[in-house]
């Protein structure tokens, strides 16, 4: 590759031809044809500056084993260094331009990648951009690398990444879970099985119960993670680790885990790694458990606050905006609404990275690329998720005490809390009664004279109903 340059831009040459550059352009020519081939979806490089760190991180770890090995000169390692630097702190990541979605298995990434850190060096070097001579995409920020250990190690260390940023924002809907479960501990109301009365239970338990459920994901999170850690790198194109030197590997992916301050390790069978994306399909698949356990939680809020006078209207959702454009006063769940689709969205991106996974041929998977594209889409879906459903409407919500409790008193699931007083026939017939005549539990028990006021009173008190207890009360007859 070469160029010459005019004062408005810059021709750059390459295995396919010529092509003009602005002048002061970052990126260069294959970066170019990238963008021109794969106009695909609105998802940039630029949009995800984890993944644009791991690249940055990625290329000054093989610079700094390159230097070690005597394959760059102070000047050039310095001045590579510097542009990563320079990417990590924020800078220039407007000249990452192509789509995250791309043939080719990463090329136009790495690429982007290796073009603009080059031309940053240059800078640095206190040359103009496209003058490659001093400080080349290929011979000096690629040395000993190819796309296929390149990219995949970025993928990973900007996965890892954005898996340490995800966690804060489930762990503190998780704890806004909790305290409205703390707050709602004294509300008894009924439980539901298969939408059916159940047994009693109080809000907080229930609010509790979705704070656990969405807390016991955190460690399937972490074990998925991990797996980001183990790198490629200096596996070169297909495993063998041609084009490097001895030692490379083992240097580069121990700067990288000093320059990352990770325990990032190098694969032990490099021609397996090249082609296995498992990781990515594992944290995909940790995060679809999530996704599922989110809109789990978000139908019961919508059933919880229906009505808001012919539905459960047990609790309230915060109001956000009115809800009809014909109906006046209605006002729709909108924030559980909106995480389900966040949900089904996330699902649907775990399908693809299982099925793109799937498709990986000899020494390489070349649809790599959508599946980054989907582990980063869904993890700052998730991150937006957890912050809305938290803020927006799980700090808002009211109970509906007397709603909750009336609804405990005339339930038919009360008699459960009978049977191993009555027994599961003789509640059975109570309940078949309770039915058919309206008349409560309470009062049919007391009728037939089955268990005193005092034993019964004692049995449906709403704490010994909500917790496994042992009452020394026998029925009559």
């Amino acid at each position: 590759m070469y160029m010459k340059t005019t004062n408005e831009y810059r021709v750059e040459h390459d295995l396919l031809g010529k092509r003009e550059l602005p002048v002061d352009a970052l990126y260069g020519i294959q970066t170019l044809r990238g963008v021109e081939n794969f106009s695909i979806s609105r998802f940039r490089l630029d949009q995800y500056p984890l993944f644009i760190n791991g690249l940055a991180y990625t290329k000054w770890a093989a610079a700094e084993a390159n230097h070690q090995l005597g394959l760059l000169t102070d000047e050039q390692f310095n001045a590579i260094k510097a542009a990563c630097e320079d990417i990590l702190a924020g800078k220039y990541h407007d000249q990452f331009l192509v789509d995250m979605i791309q043939g080719g298995a990463g090329t136009s990434t790495n690429m982007n990648a290796n073009e603009v850190i080059a031309n940053i060096a240059l800078m640095h070097m206190g040359h103009q951009p496209g003058e490659y001579e001093y400080c080349s995409p290929h011979d000096q920020v690629n040395r000993s690398q190819s796309t296929n250990d390149a990219y995949p190690t970025a993928i990973h260390i900007g996965l890892y990444a954005s898996h340490l940023k995800m966690l804060p924002h489930l762990k503190e809907l998780i704890a806004s879970l909790k305290k409205k479960g703390d707050e709602f501990a004294h509300i008894i109301k009924m439980g539901r099985t298969q939408l059916e009365d159940a047994v009693p239970m109080t809000l907080g338990q229930t609010f509790h119960g979705f704070a656990s459920i969405l807390e016991n994901e955190l460690l399937h999170l972490e074990e998925a993670a991990t797996d980001f850690l183990t790198v490629n790198l200096g596996a070169t194109a297909i495993g063998t680790g041609i084009c490097s030197e001895p030692g490379y590997a083992e240097k580069a992916v121990e700067a990288l885990a000093r320059i990352t301050g990770w325990k990032v390790v190098l694969s032990e069978d490099w021609v397996g790694a090249t082609s296995d994306t498992s990781c990515m399909v594992g944290y995909m698949s940790a995060m679809k458990r999530v996704a599922v356990k989110l809109s789990k939680i978000s139908n019961d809020l919508r059933l919880l606050s229906s009505g808001p006078r012919c539905g459960l209207g047990e609790i309230n959702l915060p109001a956000r905006q009115p809800g009809s454009s014909i109906m006046p006063g209605k006002v729709n769940p909108v924030i559980p609404e909106v995480v389900s689709q966040v949900a089904f969205k996330v699902m649907g991106n775990e399908l693809c990275t299982t099925m793109a996974g799937e498709a990986a041929q000899m020494e390489l998977n070349a649809m790599e690329p959508v599946m980054a594209q989907c582990c980063f889409e869904s993890i700052d879906l998730l991150i937006h998720a957890y912050d809305t459903l938290h803020t927006l409407c799980i700090d808002g919500i009211t109970a509906n005490e007397a709603k909750c409790v009336e609804e405990v008193h005339n339930s038919i699931g009360v008699v459960t809390a009978l049977n191993p007083y009555i027994g599961y026939d003789h509640a059975t017939a109570i309940a078949k009664k309770a039915l058919e005549t309206g008349q409560s539990v309470y009062k049919l028990v007391l009728e037939e004279g089955i268990l005193t006021k005092e034993d019964l009173d004692t049995i449906l008190n709403p704490k010994n109903m909500v917790r496994p207890v042992k009452l020394d009360i026998h029925a009559k007859g």
